[in-house]
């Protein structure tokens, strides 16, 4: 189990220096609600970003963003639907909800826009 908390960590910290190369400003990492948990928060012009980041280290079992499951996507929704309630400060921001796969063996990231 550690060793999971580690590469989901690691696979989070390469997601946010690639958002930040690109010009996304992080708000906030592992927002949790009863109801579940948002990788990354971030800013992007008129955006306000909610990043689900899926890391593997092959795809021998499937892409990593093939694991951003509908039940996963339902959660993901919800919290959002919280944060946003509670932060009054970004209710003229459009909304969006990104992908960020990580393949651990070669570092390569594939970032998947307005995924859902």
């Amino acid at each position: 189990m550690k060793m999971d908390k580690n590469k989901g960590k690691g696979a989070e910290d390469l997601a946010c220096s690639y958002l930040k190369d690109k010009g996304y400003e992080i708000i906030e990492r592992n927002y949790r609600e009863s109801v579940g948990e948002i990788d990354i928060i971030c800013l992007k012009d008129d955006y306000i970003v909610f990043v689900e980041v899926k890391a593997r280290f092959d795809d021998s079992f499937g892409a990593p963003s093939d694991y951003v499951t509908s039940s996963k996507i339902r959660k993901i929704r919800m919290t959002t639907d919280i944060y946003l309630q509670k932060h009054f400060e970004y209710e003229d921001l459009q909304v969006r909800f990104d992908v960020i796969e990580i393949y651990l063996n070669d570092c390569t990231i594939n970032h998947y826009e307005d995924a859902f």
